[in-house]
């Protein structure tokens, strides 16, 4: 008895195929260590193109930083000891200032407005411009003991700067932020004319120092200090002498080397005088110093010729006016030689033709 073989058709879900991909002829099939290969490159190029991108940026980033320098914009915070004032002669009179006291309780209650400005000189810092600001900060922190004014906020000026141009720094902020009497800015023109070798004399140092100020106070100026270098340090309250009083000084000098020996002979007594006793000694030189002798009386002739004296109270000084036969005397403590001529010859005109009335 012969078995039948039994067959079972199984049915299976249908499968779509998948396309067979092809590679093109003459190509080669990358394998995985060569896609690893690329992949490194390309990222390697990316990372080399990011350092060129941030080296650029920080090369525009450090000459921005050198431009900022030069022109004085970096501002940061300084360690007061490590600030000296030894560099500049400072425009001030020695002493404390009495507007300091005012200045600390501004910068204690609102902090310091306007940095000071420095220049680096080797591991310290020498001061350019702000000496009652930073006066302020030092005596600040020597009375409260505070952190905060152990450093002050400063510009920092780029090395090396032309040491004219770090005396203009100084000079000009002091005539635009507080007035300086003509005698501190003589005696600063003689110091930088001594300090700076290439000044030829204490008027080109005036005309260097306070190129902008006017020429009628450049010649105030030149007046105190040919004052001063007549004196030698004789005078102690240089600050204190008014603007008419020095160059009613001045005048007296000009009479010849005898006015100056005998204002210096004036000069040379109690060295502890105060600036209003130091005031009464030179006006007593201007009011008797140099005088001409009076005339005598011919013993057989007429009487004295009349003199008449006068002062006129003007907005550049006292006037003073002496008229005498043939003779009409003008003094003011004002540089007539800046006037145009033809200016004063109208205004002699103007004067004759009134009299003639």
């Amino acid at each position: 008895m012969s078995k039948k073989k039994r067959i079972f058709d199984i049915d299976f879900d249908d499968v779509e195929e998948t396309p067979s991909t092809s590679v093109p002829a003459g190509t080669e099939r990358r394998g995985p260590m060569a896609a690893a290969i690329s992949e490194n490159a390309e990222a390697l190029s990316e990372r080399q193109t990011a350092e060129a991108a941030i080296r650029q940026e920080n090369d525009a980033l450090a000459h921005e930083h050198v431009r900022m320098k030069k022109a004085g914009l970096i501002t940061d915070l300084v360690p007061l000891d490590a600030i000296r004032t030894e560099k500049l002669t400072r425009d001030r009179a020695p002493g404390r200032d009495a507007e300091i006291d005012e200045l600390k309780c501004s910068i204690q209650e609102i902090g310091l407005s306007n940095p000071i400005r420095v220049e680096q000189i080797g591991d310290h810092f020498e001061l350019i411009q702000g000496f009652r600001r930073f006066t302020a900060y030092r005596e600040l922190f020597e009375e409260t003991g505070d952190e905060r004014f152990a450093r002050i906020p400063a510009g920092i000026n780029a090395k090396g700067e032309n040491l004219l141009r770090l005396y203009r720094q100084m000079v000009d902020e002091n005539l635009v932020r507080r007035g300086v009497s003509f005698g501190e800015m003589a005696q600063l023109a003689i110091r930088y004319c001594k300090q700076a070798p290439d000044v030829d004399g204490y008027d080109h140092a005036v005309e260097l120092l306070f190129a902008s100020s006017g020429r009628q106070k450049r010649s105030y100026i030149k007046h105190f200090v040919r004052l001063l270098s007549a004196t030698d340090g004789r005078i102690k309250h240089v600050e204190a002498v008014p603007r008419a009083l020095g160059l009613s000084l001045v005048r007296r000098l000009d009479e010849g080397p005898e006015a100056q020996t005998s204002l210096n002979r004036l000069l040379s007594g109690d060295g502890d005088r105060t600036p209003e006793q130091e005031q009464a000694l030179l006006a007593e030189f201007v009011a008797q110093a140099g005088q001409p002798p009076k005339k005598k009386v011919k013993l057989g002739g007429g009487a004295q010729k009349s003199k008449t004296t006068f002062r006129l109270s003007r907005p550049e000084g006292e006037a003073k006016c002496t008229v005498a036969d043939g003779r009409i005397e003008l003094r003011l403590a004002q540089d007539f030689s800046g006037f145009e001529r033809k200016r004063i010859e109208a205004a002699v005109k103007a004067f004759l033709d009134t009299l003639a009335q």
